[in-house]
């Protein structure tokens, strides 16, 4: 019996074993802390700003905390309320072109139906009257069944559309609670940022201590770099759009590229939700300068998209553009649009493990330090 062998393979299912059951505590651990995992994010984030008023301005580190915390609200509040401010000002425009547009759309419906759809309906009525009485029973069965798929199914979607607005409503004080909890976490995390390190730390082996500080400094770069790789790319979108829509003298521009490149962080969906019933709309008007016009900057801003992404995702987060796109692939083929952003994530940190020695000190482990085959 080669035991070498035997002593392997235990190591290596007590590898995936921890492994496995790490990953399942952390996910049911997670269920019921998110709110502080959300508050740690916000910390880390926020660290290098806190670090900046405690060392430059000589704050003490609860003061630049809060001052931190302030701040960052401040921002989003500033934000959010340009955004509706530009919103309720495109709102009014639209509150007076939209009845027109109205008009033009139920015209262009008559004439569709009037032209079209009725000579149509006679065609398909004369070629009925011409079968037999058993095919007229049988296409009579297959519309009804047709027709009543449809109603089960409508009726379906409004129950369930009704019986979920209770669980949409209770969903804004969990996320009131959930929005508090975060923030006082941030605030005492943040806070005690360096004495939790150090005692996290401290119950770490001295060869697993200068791992988990590459590993974190690596997620560190990773993280900072993915989220100035997105900001890049929507700002890139927002301007190519704003330049476009100018040129065609659209109004509200500013209105429309900010919140088009806002949609634009949607992965899989993007400016496509904003163009496509745009484009739509302006060719059934009879505005097809305008249709085209639309449709070119559309390509634009997809093109531009497709060859930036991989390009500054692997330049912010130090991968190869080839695994970068790869990741991408993979995660939307995976798990959907939200793969767009998995993917890249799960590529940074297994680069990252790779880079700390990680997977070279397991496969160490799992050899183990005997090579002599006792048989």
């Amino acid at each position: 019996m080669n035991l070498v062998y035997l002593h392997r393979t235990l190591r290596f299912i007590s590898v995936i074993g921890i492994v496995v059951a790490g990953a399942l505590a952390l996910f049911f651990v997670s269920k019921v802390t998110y709110p502080f995992i959300i508050g740690f994010l916000i910390a880390f984030m926020m660290n290098p700003l806190v670090n900046f008023f405690q060392t430059r301005a000589k704050m003490p580190r609860s003061l630049a905390v809060l001052i931190s915390l302030v701040l960052i609200m401040l921002v989003f509040a500033g934000l959010i309320t340009l955004l509706v401010v530009e919103i309720a000002s495109g709102a009014e425009y639209l509150a007076k072109v939209v009845p027109e547009h109205l008009v033009t759309l139920i015209d262009y419906i008559e004439h569709l139906f009037a032209a079209q759809l009725i000579p149509l309906y006679n065609q398909l009525t004369g070629m009925f009257q011409s079968l037999e009485s058993g095919q007229q029973d049988t296409i009579m069965d297959n519309i009804q069944n047709v027709g009543a798929t449809i109603g089960t199914t409508t009726g379906n979607f409004i129950k369930d559309f009704f019986e979920k607005i209770p669980n949409i409503l209770s969903w804004f004080p969990n996320a009131a609670t959930v929005l508090i909890f975060s923030l006082l976490g941030t605030f005492f995390i943040s806070k005690d940022w360096y004495r939790l390190s150090a005692m996290g730390t401290r119950f770490l082996p001295n060869r697993a201590r200068t791992s988990s500080k590459t590993v974190f400094d690596d997620l560190k770069k990773a993280l900072f770099g993915f989220v100035r790789a997105q900001a890049t790319l929507v700002s890139i979108t927002t301007v190519i759009i704003l330049i476009g829509l100018l040129i065609l003298r659209i109004d509200y521009a500013i209105t429309i590229a900010l919140v088009t490149g806002i949609v634009d962080i949607i992965p899989y969906l993007g400016t496509g939700a904003v163009f496509v019933p745009w484009i739509i709309y302006e060719a059934i008007a009879g505005e097809m300068s305008t249709a085209i016009g639309l449709g070119v900057l559309y390509v634009v801003v997809l093109v531009q998209r497709q060859i930036m992404e991989p390009k500054i995702l692997s330049s912010s987060i130090g991968l190869d553009p080839l695994a970068t796109l790869i990741a991408l692939f993979v995660g939307f083929k995976t798990i959907g649009f939200l793969g767009l952003i998995v993917g890249p994530v799960i590529l940074v940190i297994f680069n990252t493990l790779q880079r700390a020695n990680v997977f070279r000190d397991i496969w160490t482990f799992i050899k183990g330090k005997d090579e002599v085959i006792l048989k």
